[in-house]
């Protein structure tokens, strides 16, 4: 008998649709304002992000005539200050653009990079020869990248977009001065940074008010952001790596300001001022799979996430997942995602620096090899890499050296936006983990990332390159996956979440939800979660933990644990944002009805109920 995921279980998630409306109300066009909800219907213009300031800031420029990139950029502003912990100008991100008058997808790499003077060997202690811990490498001036959102935002406003970025500025330049309202889920991701927070005195006087975390519902200022927005708005991009603010972050990288009663090692950075006005974000190419009719355009190298996506949509091209139970579909998706990880692991980087065989791990011959591997019991992780280079047989192939997946920790930011012409925009930005390296520049209000940790800082793979090893000016490999998905050449779907390498399976999972099982928009992004990447157990949200699907997936070899959470922080995988294009025009803009607190939907024109 078929079973679908407990529709009593979905409609007590969709239920917290009318507990955001809680939330503090934003001002909008003609008095009217605007009240945090996680599903808009209407017509327009739409985004959705994760927070309710974030998305009124883009949808103000929506109904004044800006495009989706100038929304996106003005939103993803305002994340900087709302969600300061997961986005800003401290970090990068990817950009996926569709283009509709031209017909075309584009993506913009705003990706952080190493410093020149960041070598193989940069996160090996000298005194051990071993690693440096992760926590010394987390928190400190070592692990900071260049940032890239600034330029991401320049990039993407001079090639596609029509409003100057100062004006866009205005809305984040708003917040920050007058300040937002705290909820819960930032009182929780302060209180978990807390300790950290306190070693560095201008991140614990701007986070820390009276030395404590602060209270839910009160109001948080940031004037230094404010200011520091202002400078950008007056002088443009450029003025963030040239000049006052790059001589900041260079010294403040450097030479990590540390309260000295702090007992954390904070270790020195390598970033100079010359690095910052070398950095550049780059136009790449996007990754593009055909799945079930539908075309699927993500983000390619050094993002993984577009790769990882595509192969595994191949490899369960092969099933037929609305045919079966649902029990069936999730045990080919979490299998398709083992595999695909292998190769993840040990085929891509930075494009740049190592050769990304990036055209064999999206072929379907590829995929069908692996998906011979896929038998009636989940494989044991971790399960070796497929050699991606044709010929393709149509045996299986024995693959290489197996290693399991390393840590990502889940933390990120994701918006999508969509504008009256049809221009549309998946945009996933980042400070690493939450609260990112925890060292704010001081004076200018914005924490610096930890992305350099993303780095391998020791081989993976015996006897064979490592494509993730660190070197000067490189790229470290990324999990964010932005992506958009077309019907007979029209936009379906837009869709990226927040969460490490589980915003991969997050991704797959919504795309397996909402375009084989034909679950709504919403319903997609509120289902329970489970990730598998190519290591055992795989992790899964209490509420999948709970269903009689995950009995059943445990019968059949599958292993499972709860997804990672740090006190006082919930269980929960992902907290994803998109937009579903319907007929006529009619967009339906979704973000989590509670992960992360709720998100916020907005369009331009409410259809009425």
């Amino acid at each position: 008998m078929k079973r679908r995921p407990s529709r009593a279980l979905l409609a007590a998630l969709l239920a917290a649709l009318f507990l955001a409306a809680t939330a503090p109300a934003a001002p909008a066009k003609g008095g009217r304002e605007l009240t945090k909800q996680p599903v808009a219907t209407g017509t327009g213009g739409a985004i959705a992000t994760v927070d309710l300031d974030a998305s009124a800031a883009g949808l103000e420029v929506l109904r004044h005539g800006g495009n989706a990139v100038d929304a996106a950029v003005a939103a993803a502003a305002t994340l900087g200050v709302t969600e300061a912990y997961s986005a800003g100008i401290g970090g990068g991100g990817f950009m996926v653009v569709y283009l509709a008058g031209k017909r075309r997808v584009v993506t913009i790499d705003g990706r952080e990079t190493a410093p020149a003077a960041f070598a193989e060997d940069s996160f090996i202690d000298p005194a051990t020869g071993e690693p440096i811990p992760f926590a010394e490498r987390v928190t400190s001036g070592l692990g900071v990248g260049v940032p890239g959102t600034v330029a991401t935002w320049q990039r993407a406003l001079r090639q596609y977009g029509t409003r100057p970025l100062g004006k866009l500025l205005r809305p984040a330049i708003r917040v920050a001065e007058r300040g937002f309202v705290v909820d819960q889920t930032f009182a929780d991701q302060t209180a978990s940074n807390a300790a950290r927070f306190a070693a560095f005195p201008a991140t614990a006087e701007l986070f820390l008010p009276g030395g404590a975390p602060p209270a839910v519902g009160s109001v948080l200022r940031n004037p230094d952001l404010a200011d520091t927005y202002r400078r950008l708005a007056r002088s443009g991009g450029a003025a963030f790596y040239r000049g006052r603010i790059a001589e900041a972050i260079a010294d403040t990288v450097q030479d990590p300001p540390v309260d000295p009663a702090s007992t954390l090692n904070v270790r020195p950075g390598l970033m100079t001022e010359a690095d910052l006005a070398a950095y550049r974000a780059l136009d790449r190419a996007p990754t593009r799979v055909g799945y079930r009719g539908y075309r699927v355009y993500g983000m390619g190298p050094p993002s993984s996430g577009g790769s990882t996506v595509g192969e595994a949509l191949n490899i369960l091209e092969g099933y037929d997942l609305a045919g079966g139970s649902y029990t069936e579909a999730l045990f080919r998706y979490l299998e398709a995602t083992r595999l695909a990880f292998a190769d993840r692991n040990r085929w891509v980087g930075d494009p740049d620096y190592v050769d990304v065989p990036l055209r064999g791990l999206l072929s379907q011959g590829f995929a069908d090899e692996r998906r011979c591997l896929i038998g009636e019991r989940a494989n044991v992780s971790p399960v070796p890499p497929g050699d991606p280079f044709p010929p393709f047989g149509p045996g299986c192939p024995a693959g290489g050296v197996a290693v399991a997946s390393p840590a990502e920790r889940p933390a990120t930011t994701h918006l999508s936006v969509a504008d009256r012409w049809g221009n549309v925009v998946s945009y996933t930005l980042t400070i690493e983990q939450t609260g990112g390296s925890g060292i704010v520049v001081p004076g200018h209000g914005f924490l610096l990332n930890n992305e350099l940790t993303d780095f391998n800082p020791v081989p993976l793979f015996e006897g064979v390159p490592d494509p993730n090893l660190p070197a000067p000016g490189k790229r470290p490999r990324s999990s964010m996956s932005p992506t958009i998905v077309f019907r007979d050449g029209r936009p379906v779907l837009a869709i990226g979440s927040p969460g490490g390498a589980t915003i991969i399976t997050t991704v797959l999972q919504i795309l397996v939800e909402h375009l084989d099982l034909r679950r709504s928009l919403p319903e997609a992004i509120a289902a329970p979660r489970v990730s598998q990447r190519n290591s055992d157990p795989g992790d899964a949200e209490p509420a999948f933990l709970a269903s009689p699907e995950a009995a059943e997936l445990q019968a059949l070899g599958e292993l499972f644990r709860p997804a990672p959470a740090t006190a006082p922080l919930p269980s929960e995988i992902g907290a994803a944002a998109g937009i579903a294009f319907g007929r006529h025009g009619l967009l339906q803009a979704a973000a989590e009805p509670v992960r992360r607190g709720g998100g916020s939907a907005l369009v331009v024109h409410p259809r009425r109920p």
